[in-house]
C-alpha cells in the first residue's frame, strides 16, 4: 500500500462515523481508533440512564432481562443471506447458541454472526444493510 493510499484511508476513516477501523493485507496491518473529545451539552427536562466511565470505556446500565449480541467487526450488516430473502431471525423467535443471526460484510468477505447463547429474540437493533462498527449492538436476546 502506498503512502498516498494510507493518507486517503486515514482521511476517509476520519470523516466517517466509525470509532475504530482495521485494515489487513498480507503482512500489512493498519488500525485506527477515534477518540471522542466533544463538547458536553445539558438538555433540560430529559431523563437519561446513568453510565459509568472507567478507563475510557463507557458502560451502559445492564438490562438484567436480556443479553446483547454485538458486531465483532466493522462492515455492512445483512439480515438475510440473499437479496430480499427471509431474515435469519425475527422478533419473538427462539434461537439456539451457534445459530446464524446475520452477516457482516467486511472487505468483500461475508462473515456469519452466530448467537453465543440460547434465548428469545427481544429486538433486532440494526437495520438491514446498515453500517456497523466493532461492538455495535445487533440483537437483544432474552435468556430461556
Amino acid at each position: 500500500m502506498e503512502i498516498k493510499d494510507i493518507l486517503t484511508l486515514i482521511d476517509a476513516v476520519s470523516k466517517s462515523r466509525l470509532s475504530a477501523f482495521t485494515y489487513e493485507d498480507g503482512e500489512t496491518k493498519l488500525s485506527f481508533e477515534a477518540k471522542c473529545e466533544g463538547e458536553i451539552t445539558m438538555i433540560p427536562n430529559q431523563e437519561f440512564p446513568l453510565t459509568r466511565i472507567q478507563n475510557n470505556i463507557v458502560e451502559e446500565p445492564k438490562e438484567e432481562c436480556c443479553n446483547i449480541i454485538t458486531s465483532p467487526m466493522v462492515g455492512t450488516f445483512y439480515a438475510s443471506g440473499v437479496e430480499d430473502g427471509e431474515p435469519f431471525i425475527t422478533v419473538g423467535e427462539t434461537i439456539k447458541k451457534g445459530q446464524v443471526i446475520g452477516i457482516v460484510e467486511a472487505m468483500k468477505l461475508m462473515n456469519e454472526i452466530e448467537s453465543p447463547f440460547d434465548g428469545v429474540v427481544e429486538a433486532i437493533l440494526v437495520e438491514n444493510k446498515a453500517m456497523v462498527g466493532f461492538g455495535d449492538q445487533l440483537v437483544k436476546v432474552r435468556p430461556l
